[in-house]
């Protein structure tokens, strides 16, 4: 039986054309910006921070003192929290390098194989202004990549409202970046990508960021390395009949206040656990003052979904389909979601977990992959920070030789002489063989 939808996305208006009504020409914008920085650098970085954060101060960079007076002005018990956060999140990255291991081993007598994990030379890290000061992402970034061992690491943050978000420089700060720039939007993703007078070009950015900052990472992958193609933040949760519907309300709406377009999908083999979240939904954002309830409100009924299936092993696979971001897990045995289900950005197992406790203080990252990239990624971690190397090295003549055979001959089997002939030297030169084409040798 196929499920059923108690509730479902709502469509997007459009045009006589079929397009999306309203819809802004975010790459042609972002094109355009992205050309603008490679031409002009410095010049057309502060014309756009002027145009669209109206910032534009004498250098973007913070100095050591600027940092210290702006943390001065944070409350101890932020400061504080910040802190516990980082060690929560630095602890599990540590755990994360800790498990990629460095190694050589010896194959066959004489040839010795072995792979290196080195970290990135130069990062990039986004921190999100916006709506809020997104000082979780501070911690997901800067420190990840510096537990991964990244040598120089450079951060962005836009300013609020044409204000300086203490709290965020705070984070930043704590987390080790190596530079702070007040700098956000395209502006600030082309400026660390391409270089400018003043900002030096990274290999590889990271960090979440609007519908702009992701069209510009998108636009620039390939010059420099990205984390993810991101989107709206997502989430979905898998119930059963004895899952709290109060609960369900509490944590969809926790993830719709993100923005006007955020997923928020519930999947339930409870046809009355939908029925009463739908309810708790309406009344939550009706009743209780919740001050983002504007957002979360317009997400809901445009991309709100309750699906209801027959059995749990059913809703497990339905998740499984939309490749959510973050799934919550409310069932009577959640830790099940780990052998039934593999597309998923983060898992969050049973109702002592949240997806919130992921977002800002738990540990885990919070960069993970949206519409549907999980399907073939993770999320941001230790690893995306290193790039894993081989080297090889044979050591006897004995071995080289017997390879030198095995490589003609392979080679040979797919046409490619000069690679044979490779192979056929070492032969000749370590196991003795007579090699017909060899004219000379020195």
């Amino acid at each position: 039986m196929s499920p059923t939808y108690l509730k479902k996305p709502a469509p997007l208006p459009t045009n006589e054309t079929g397009h999306v009504t309203g819809q802004i020409d975010v790459k042609g914008i972002v094109s355009s910006v992205i050309d603008d920085v490679r031409k002009n650098g410095d010049e057309a970085v502060r014309r756009y921070s002027e145009k669209f954060d109206k910032w534009s101060p004498e250098s973007f960079r913070l100095s050591k003192e600027q940092i210290e007076a702006i943390i001065s002005k944070v409350p101890q018990q932020t400061i504080d929290d910040i802190k516990e956060v980082q060690s929560n999140v630095r602890a599990f990255a540590q755990k994360q390098k800790e498990s990629l291991k460095d190694f050589e081993v010896e194959i066959r007598p004489g040839v010795h194989l072995g792979q290196k994990n080195v970290p990135i030379d130069a990062v990039g890290c986004y921190i999100p202004g916006g709506r809020y000061p997104l000082l979780a992402s501070a911690h997901m970034t800067i420190l990840t990549a510096k537990i991964a061992g990244v040598p120089n690491v450079i951060a962005c943050t836009p300013p609020i409202n044409g204000e300086i978000p203490n709290a965020t420089v705070a984070a930043m700060y704590f987390a080790g970046a190596d530079a702070i720039y007040l700098l956000g939007g395209t502006q600030a993703i082309a400026a660390m990508a391409i270089g400018t007078e003043t900002i030096p070009k990274v290999n590889f950015i990271c960090g979440p960021g609007n519908a702009f900052v992701a069209t510009a990472k998108a636009m620039l992958y390939g010059e420099i390395g990205i984390d993810l193609f991101a989107g709206p933040t997502e989430v979905l949760i898998v119930a059963d009949e004895d899952a709290s519907p109060f609960m369900c309300a509490v944590d969809l709406l926790s993830q719709a206040e993100h923005g006007p377009d955020t997923p928020a999908v519930l999947v339930t083999n409870s046809e009355r656990v939908g029925k009463e979240t739908i309810e708790h939904v309406e009344k939550i954002l009706t009743t209780t003052n919740m001050s983002t309830a504007g957002l979360a409100s317009t997400s809901w009924k445009a991309f709100g979904e309750v699906v209801v299936t027959e059995t749990i092993d059913e809703a497990y696979k339905v998740a499984d389909t939309y490749a959510s971001e973050h799934v919550q897990i409310l069932t009577k045995s959640p830790r099940d979601a780990l052998t039934k289900m593999s597309n998923y950005g983060a898992l969050f197992l049973g109702a002592k977990t949240c997806v919130s406790y992921g977002d800002k203080v738990i540990g885990t990252n919070h960069v993970l992959p949206t519409k549907g990239a999980a399907r073939y990624t993770g999320g941001l971690c230790v690893q995306k920070f290193l790039k894993t190397y081989t080297y090889q090295e044979i050591k006897t003549e004995e071995a080289s030789g017997a390879l030198g055979r095995l490589c003609g001959r392979a080679a040979r089997a797919e046409n490619f002489e000069g690679h044979a002939r490779s192979g056929d030297l070492r032969a000749s030169l370590f196991a003795k063989d007579q090699i017909d084409w060899i004219y000379t040798r020195e």
